[in-house]
């Protein structure tokens, strides 16, 4: 994957996380991933097709999920309802959509899907072909997962 793929997704989701909960997000250790396991309990999908085909994944543990739409309401969420899967898939496709417009901006046309939502730990994702990079986004609420399957158009 091509680094000016990546980036717009890695300084969108900052940015993100730092308008809608006030934190700076740290970036931690990123790495390359065949595997289709998630291991997060929520994970949020969203494709891109244009210029650019694949997906964009936030995961994230019911805890991190909790505190952040927690945080967002300015309301204890104490389980993780309707309410809280409608916060972290608007999360979702916040940083996707800013993604898209920074890919724009570069000169990528990418369309994106509706967020999806797979609740449980343990969900397989394939990206057939397509690498994941996997970029650990560490804030005061927990960490948030940005994985990335993205290539440029075929023909």
């Amino acid at each position: 994957m091509r680094v000016e793929l990546l980036n717009p997704f890695i300084v969108a989701a900052g940015e993100v996380l730092n308008q809608e909960l006030g934190v700076k997000a740290q970036r931690g250790k990123l790495s390359l991933q065949r595997d289709t396991y998630i291991s997060d309990d929520i994970t949020v999908l969203i494709s891109l097709v244009g210029d650019i085909w694949g997906v964009a994944i936030i995961s994230l543990s019911f805890d991190t999920a909790k505190a952040i739409v927690s945080h967002m309401l300015g309301e204890e969420i104490t389980e993780f309802n309707e309410l809280a899967q409608s916060g972290v898939g608007e999360l979702g496709n916040v940083i996707t959509g800013q993604a898209a417009t920074k890919l724009a901006q570069a000169g990528y046309k990418a369309d994106i899907s509706v967020p999806t939502m797979i609740v449980g730990k343990g969900s397989r994702i394939s990206t057939f072909d397509i690498d994941r990079l996997i970029v650990p986004l560490e804030t005061e609420f927990g960490v948030v997962s940005l994985t990335l399957a993205l290539r440029e158009a075929q023909g």
